[in-house]
């Protein structure tokens, strides 16, 4: 199943690029945070958003913030909500509930998003 593009990257990048913004890094981390967190709920959910399917299984139901501490700065992540269960990306879990060894803050974030890009 093809991910829709949700947003147009390379413009996003040429305008935050061309505007020389400081907060490049932290931006791009934040958006790429949540682009990963909304490929994770739409394959929790069986379905994108808004998306209606036979095979849908749940469905979205708003999001919740929280700060994410980062060594380019605190980042506010829009973390989606689903109607049954939950999800929490568990790249966001401070390192001792994730256990020894664990990556810490972006490293995790980008590996998690190579393997989703990769299809494995």
């Amino acid at each position: 199943m093809a991910v829709p593009n949700m947003m147009d990257l390379v413009a996003w990048l040429r305008e935050h690029l061309a505007e020389a913004d400081p907060d490049l890094c932290r931006s791009m981390l934040e958006t790429f945070a949540e682009q990963l967190m909304a490929a994770e709920a739409q394959a929790a959910c069986g379905a994108g958003y808004g998306e209606r399917t036979p095979a849908r299984v749940n469905s979205r139901n708003g999001y919740r913030e929280r700060a994410w501490d980062t060594r380019v700065g605190t980042i506010d992540l829009a973390i989606p909500k689903l109607r049954s269960g939950s999800y929490f990306p568990d790249w966001l879990l401070e390192p001792r509930r994730r256990g020894a060894g664990a990556d810490r803050g972006g490293r995790a974030v980008l590996r998690r998003g190579c393997v989703h890009a990769s299809g494995r």
